[in-house]
C-alpha cells in the first residue's frame, strides 16, 4: 500500500519511468525526457525550445488557485526558462458553489498576473471522484537562448546553494489550514508572518540570477522539502552529496509550527526555495543576497554517497518519503 504523497522512487522507476522510456516512439524533436527528479520536458520547435511541466495541488484546500499557478511556474524557472502560459484542470466535489469557483479563479488570475503569464484554458467540472477541490496545472515556457538547465546537470565539486527558508510553502499552508489551533502556539503576529510566506513562493528572480552566474542545475524544493530536493538533484546527477544541515536557513515561525505539529521542517514541502548547483557558491549567495533574496551554501556535491553533517556527525541522507505536510496534526 502506498503512503500519501509521491510514489516511492524505486516504484516510480519500475512501473512508470522504465516502461515510458522503453516506448518505441522516440521523436527527434523531444530533447529532454522525464527521469526521477526531473520535473520538465523539452521540445525543439525549430526556432525555439518549449519547456513543459505539470503538477497538481493536493496538500491544501485554501488558496489552491494561487498555489497551482505559482508552484508550476517554478518548475519552468528551475530549467532556466521563462513561463508563458498555464492550462488549469479544476475538479470540484459535489456541493461546491459559485463562491468557491470564484475564489479559485481569483487566486489563479492574481498569480498569473504576478508571473506575467496567461491562463490559456483547461477544464472545469464537478465530480464525485474528489472530496475536496483539486487543481492540476500544466505550464508552457520557453528557454533563454535555447539553453536548458536539467536537474541532473550538477557536477562533483560544486556547491549546493538554497534560497529563502526551509518549509516555505508548507509553513504558509499549515498556518492557513490550522489557523485556529495554532493560536495556542504562535502569537497573532507570528501567525500572520507564517501565512504571508505564500508571498515568497516564486523562484523566478533567483532563477535568472543563478542562470546568469553559470549554475548547471536547479531544482524547486517541493514535496520532500529541502532534504528531498537535494537528494533528488544528487540522484538525478548520479552523484553523492554532503549536506551541512546547520547552514540551512529556517524561520522561527516554521520551527514553532513544526514543533507543535511534531514534524520535520527539513522534509516539509518548500516551494519557493530553489536548490542550485554551481561553482563558487559563496559568490552566488552574495549575488542573491544583494538582490534581497535569502541564500546560503548548504552542501557540496561529491563522487561518494549521500550524507547529512549534523553536530559533527555524518548521517545517511535517505531518499524522500511522504512529505511532512501529510503527517501534520495538533
Amino acid at each position: 500500500m502506498f503512503e500519501i504523497g509521491k510514489i516511492p522512487p524505486e516504484i516510480l522507476e519500475k512501473i512508470v519511468m522504465k516502461p515510458m522510456m522503453g516506448s518505441k516512439v522516440k521523436r527527434e524533436d523531444v530533447i529532454l525526457r522525464p527521469t526521477t527528479g526531473e520535473d520538465c520536458s523539452a521540445i525543439d520547435l525549430g526556432g525555439e525550445i518549449c519547456i513543459l511541466s505539470t503538477d497538481p495541488i493536493t496538500g491544501a484546500a485554501k488558496d489552491i488557485g494561487y498555489l497551482a499557478v505559482q508552484i508550476n511556474c517554478n518548475d519552468i524557472y528551475s530549467s532556466g526558462a521563462e513561463p508563458m502560459g498555464v492550462l488549469l484542470t479544476v475538479l470540484l466535489p459535489p456541493g461546491s458553489d459559485e463562491e468557491l469557483l470564484e475564489e479559485i479563479m481569483e487566486g489563479s488570475l492574481r498569480a498569473a498576473e504576478e508571473r506575467n503569464i496567461e491562463i490559456l484554458g483547461g477544464h472545469t467540472e464537478v465530480t464525485d471522484a474528489v472530496t475536496k477541490p483539486l487543481i492540476s496545472a500544466a505550464v508552457i515556457g520557453k528557454t533563454r537562448n535555447r539553453k536548458i538547465l536539467a536537474t541532473g546537470g550538477a557536477k562533483a565539486g560544486q556547491d549546493v546553494i538554497m534560497t529563502k527558508w526551509a518549509g516555505t510553502e508548507g509553513t504558509a499552508i499549515l498556518a492557513k489550514e490550522w489557523e485556529e489551533g495554532l493560536r495556542a502556539y504562535l502569537s497573532e503576529e507570528e501567525l500572520k508572518h507564517a501565512q504571508d510566506m505564500k508571498n515568497f513562493l516564486s523562484v523566478g528572480e533567483e532563477s535568472l540570477i543563478a542562470f546568469e552566474h553559470g549554475a548547471t542545475a536547479m531544482h524547486d524544493a517541493t514535496e520532500g522539502g529541502i532534504l528531498g530536493a537535494v537528494w533528488e538533484m544528487a540522484e538525478c546527477s548520479g552523484l553523492g552529496v554532503d549536506v551541512f544541515v546547520e547552514n540551512i536557513p529556517v524561520k522561527e515561525e516554521t520551527k514553532k509550527i513544526c514543533a507543535a505539529m511534531h514534524i520535520d521542517y527539513l522534509r516539509l514541502i518548500s516551494s519557493g526555495t530553489m536548490i542550485i548547483a554551481a561553482d563558487d557558491g559563496g559568490k552566488l549567495a552574495e549575488k542573491l543576497q544583494a538582490a534581497g533574496i535569502e541564500a546560503a551554501v548548504i552542501g557540496k556535491l561529491t563522487e561518494g554517497g549521500k550524507y547529512m553533517l549534523v553536530n559533527g556527525m555524518r548521517l545517511p541522507l535517505e531518499q524522500p518519503g511522504s512529505d511532512a505536510l501529510y503527517e501534520a496534526k495538533l
